[in-house]
C-alpha cells in the first residue's frame, strides 16, 4: 500500500464526481482515500496488504526533501508504536509493529526543518487465523476434487478477497495483477520456467531423433525388472546432487520411458524423483543450497550472540564458523536421510501401502502407468515426440545431451561462484556463492544445442524436423507451466497474508530445551507445507530458533566437543522440517516439477507420496529429534528409525504383483 502526501489538491470537484470516483475505485478494490497535499516535506509510506491482529508487520518510509526528519507511528488510540530518524532519500523500515482491537488506522508523522507531514495507513485488519485459509482451502480442494488448477486459483482468489477488503470482484482482479503477474515477472521464477521449457524441448529433440528409445533399448538388458529400473532411478537421483530443479527434471525425463516399459506407475516414478531432489540437495555440502543455509545460520548465531548475557557463550557464538555448524548439523537431518532410506526400502522390498499400492497394482496388471482420466502434467500422448519409422535408435543421442546439461551446470556453478567467492575460496564456498539459476539456464540451453547438433549432423532429422521436435517438447509442458505459476502465486498470497509469521507466533512459547528440536521440526513442517517453500521457512525460523534455544540453555558448552548439541539439533530441525513441505506440499515448486518430469497427475503424486512422507516424519521426530535430545546416540536413533520404517513396510505394506 502506497500513499503519498505530495499529491496536489484538486479543486472544483463536485460531489457527484467524487461519488463516481469512489465507486470506480471500490470496484477495483482501491481505496478512495486520496493523499491530500500538506505543507512540509514529501512522505511516502508503504504498508502491508493486510494486518493480522497481534502479528508483527512493517512499514517502509521514504522522504525526499526533509532535513533532520524524525518519524513517529501512532495507533488509533494514540499510543506511540515506533519513533526514530528518517534519512533523506533513503528507505527506513519500521519493523515489529503490532495492533490489536481498535489499533487501526495508523498515523505516520514526520517533523523536519521544512515543517511536518502525516499520513494515515489503514489496511484491512483480520484475525490471524484468516491467513491460513487460502493455502488450506486450495490444498483441501485439490486433494478432494483432484482439479489442481481450479483449486489453486480459488486459493489465490480467496487471498485477494481478503486483501481487497472482502470485495469479491476486486479480489478477482488482485488474483491477476497482484499475484499471478508478479510471480511470472520474478526473475528466479522466470528462470525456472525457461529452464523447464528448454529441458523439455531438449527431450523433444531427443525423442524425435530416436535417442529416448535408444536409451531404453540400451538399459533394457540391465533394467529387466521393475525393481532394477527403480534402483537405477534412485541412484541417478542421488548422483545429481548439486541442484534440486536439475535433479528432478533430468531424472524424471530420462527414466520415464524405462519405467513405462516395465510397468512402473507414474506415481511411483514421481515419488522416486521427488524423494531424491530436495532431501539429497540439503544434506550435500556442495550444492546450490549451501550458501543460503550457511548465511541463515550465521545470522542466527549473530543474533544469539548479541542477546545472550553470558560473555563466554556470546564470544563462542560470535567466533563460530557457520559452515562448521552446518557440517555438524548434517547427522541430525533425520527427515531427509530417513526419506532416502524409505525409498530404498520400498524399492528393495517391492512393497507399498495405501494409494501407492493401488497405483502400482494398476500399472503391473495392465491398467496403465497412470490413472484413466488423470490430468497429466506433461502430455505424452500424440505430442509429435515419437521418432519416425526407420530412425536409428542410438542411446548416445540421449546420453550426450543429458551429460552436457549436468557438466555445464556444474562448471557454471564453479566458475560463477569463483568470480564471487574469489580464486582461493573452498569448493563449498564457491558453490554457495554461485547463482544457480544462471547455471541451470546455461546447462539446458547447451543440452538443446547439442541434441539438435547430434540429430542434424547424423542426418537423422533435418533442422526443420529438429526444431519441430523442440517446439513439441515445450508444448507438452503447458499444463505444468500453468500449475507451477499458480503455485508460486499462492505462495505470494501466503507471503502477503503473513501466514508463516502467524504460524510461527502461534507455535512459540516457553518450552523445555529438550523439546525445542521436535517442536521446531513440527513448526517448520507445518509452515513449509502450508506455504510450499522451504527457503522462506528457513529464513523466518532460523533467526528465531537459534536465539530461543540459546536463551533456554540449550547451547551450554557450545564450542567444546560435548557442548551445544541441542543448538545444532534445533538448527537441523529447521532445515529438515522445511524440507518436509518442499518434498510433499501440493503447492511446492519441487513437488510440481516432479509431477511434470514424471508426466504424472499432480494430485495423484501428492496423494500417493504423502503417506510415506508422514511416516518418515513421525520416525524422524520420535527417534531422531526427541531421542537424541534426551541422550540417545545419533547412530542408535538411525537404527531405530530405519527399523521402524522396515516394520511399517513389512506389516502394513503389501507386496506389489509382478508385471502381467
Amino acid at each position: 500500500m502506497r500513499i503519498r502526501s505530495d499529491v496536489p489538491r484538486r479543486a472544483g470537484l463536485g460531489l457527484a464526481t467524487l461519488g463516481l470516483a469512489a465507486l470506480g475505485l471500490a470496484a477495483l478494490g482501491l481505496s478512495p482515500r486520496a493523499a491530500i497535499a500538506q505543507e512540509g516535506p514529501a512522505l511516502t509510506v508503504d504498508g502491508p496488504a493486510i494486518v493480522l491482529t497481534n502479528v508483527p508487520f512493517s512499514l517502509t518510509l521514504r522522504t525526499e526533501d526533509g532535513e533532520n526528519a524524525r518519524y513517529r507511528v501512532r495507533s488509533a488510540d494514540g499510543r506511540e508504536l515506533a519513533a526514530g530518524d528518517l534519512p533523506i532519500r533513503a528507505e527506513t523500515n519500521v519493523d515489529g509493529l503490532r495492533v490489536a482491537g481498535e489499533g487501526l488506522p495508523l498515523t505516520v508523522e514526520i517533523e523536519a526543518d521544512q515543517g511536518s507531514a502525516s499520513e494515515t495507513v489503514d489496511p484491512p485488519r483480520f484475525p490471524g487465523w484468516i491467513s491460513l485459509l487460502p493455502p488450506l482451502i486450495a490444498i483441501a480442494l485439490a486433494l478432494i476434487f483432484r482439479h489442481v488448477v481450479v483449486s489453486l486459483f480459488f486459493g489465490i482468489w480467496f487471498g485477494g478477497f481478503f486483501i481487497a477488503g472482502l470485495n469479491p470482484l476486486a479480489g478477482l482482479w488482485r488474483s491477476i495483477d497482484t499475484f499471478i503477474v508478479p510471480s511470472l515477472a520474478d526473475a528466479d521464477n522466470a528462470s525456472i520456467l525457461i529452464f523447464s521449457a528448454l529441458l523439455s524441448a531438449m527431450v523433444g529433440v531427443i525423442s524425435r531423433s530416436g535417442g529416448t528409445r535408444g536409451i531404453v533399448e540400451a538399459v533394457r538388458p540391465l533394467a529387466t525388472t521393475p525393481r532394477r529400473a527403480q534402483l537405477a532411478t534412485f541412484f541417478a537421483g542421488i548422483g545429481i546432487f548439486f541442484d534440486d530443479y536439475a535433479n528432478t527434471l533430468i531424472v524424471g525425463n530420462t527414466f520415464r520411458p524405462i519405467t513405462d516399459k516395465l510397468k512402473v506407475s507414474r506415481e511411483k516414478l514421481a515419488y522416486l524423483v521427488d524423494s531424491t531432489a530436495a532431501p539429497v540437495v540439503t544434506i550435500v555440502f556442495v550444492s546450490t543450497w549451501v550458501g543460503f543455509e550457511i548465511s541463515l545460520i550465521r545470522d542466527g548465531l549473530r543474533i544469539a550472540a548479541e542477546q545472550t548475557p553470558d560473555p563466554a557463550l556470546a564470544g563462542a557464538l560470535a567466533a563460530a564458523s557457520p559452515f562448521t555448524v552446518f557440517l555438524s548439523s548434517i547427522p541430525f537431518l533425520f527427515y531427509p536421510i530417513l526419506a532416502l532410506f524409505m525409498v530404498a526400502l520400498v524399492i528393495v522390498t517391492q512393497r507399498d501401502l495405501g494409494p501407492m499400492h493401488a497405483a502400482e497394482t494398476r500399472a503391473r496388471t495392465g491398467g496403465g502407468v497412470f490413472r484413466p482420466g488423470s490430468q497429466l502434467m506433461v502430455n505424452t500422448e500424440e505430442t509429435g515426440l515419437d521418432a519416425p519409422e526407420g530412425v536409428p535408435l542410438r542411446w548416445y543421442n540421449a546420453a550426450i545431451p543429458v551429460v552436457t546439461v549436468v557438466l555445464v551446470v556444474l562448471l557454471g556453478l564453479y566458475f560463477d561462484g569463483r568470480s564471487g567467492a574469489g580464486a582461493g575460496a573452498s569448493i563449498w564456498d564457491t558453490f554457495g556463492a554461485a547463482d544457480p539459476f544462471k547455471a541451470i539456464l546455461w546447462g539446458s540451453l547447451s543440452g538443446c544445442i547439442v541434441a539438435i547438433g547430434l540429430a542434424t549432423a547424423q542426418r537423422i532429422l533435418s533442422l526443420r524436423e529438429a526444431l519441430e521436435g523442440w517446439l513439441a517438447g515445450i508444448r507438452a509442458m503447458t499444463m505444468g507451466f500453468v500449475i507451477l505459476t499458480l503455485a508460486w502465486s499462492l505462495g505470494e498470497v501466503t507471503n502477503q497474508l503473513a501466514t508463516a509469521q502467524y504460524l510461527t507466533q502461534v507455535l512459540e512459547g516457553s518450552l523445555a530445551p529438550e523439546l525445542v528440536p521436535v517442536l521446531t521440526f513440527a513448526t517448520a513442517a507445518v509452515v513449509s507445507f502450508c506455504t510450499g517453500t522451504s527457503w522462506a521457512t528457513m529464513s523466518i525460523l532460523l533467526p528465531l530458533v537459534v536465539p530461543l534455544i540459546v536463551a533456554l540453555g540449550g547451547a551450554a558448552g557450545f564450542g567444546t566437543e560435548a557442548g551445544g548439541g541441542l543448538l545444532v539439533s534445533s538448527i537441523s530441525a529447521v532445515l529438515a522440517g522445511s524440507i518436509f513441505g518442499d518434498h510433499c506440499s501440493p503447492i511446492s515448486d519441487t513437488t510440481v516439477l516432479s509431477s511434470m518430469a514424471s508426466a504424472c497427475d499432480h494430485m495423484d503424486h501428492v496423494r500417493t507420496q504423502l503417506p510415506y512422507a508422514l511416516i518418515v516424519a513421525a520416525a524422524a521426530m520420535l527417534f531422531g529429534h526427541v531421542g537424541t535430545s534426551y541422550g540417545l546416540p545419533t547412530w542408535v536413533a538411525y537404527v531405530l528409525g530405519i527399523g521402524g520404517l522396515l516394520a511399517v513396510m513389512r506389516f502394513v505394506g503389501r507386496p506389489v504383483p509382478a508385471p502381467a
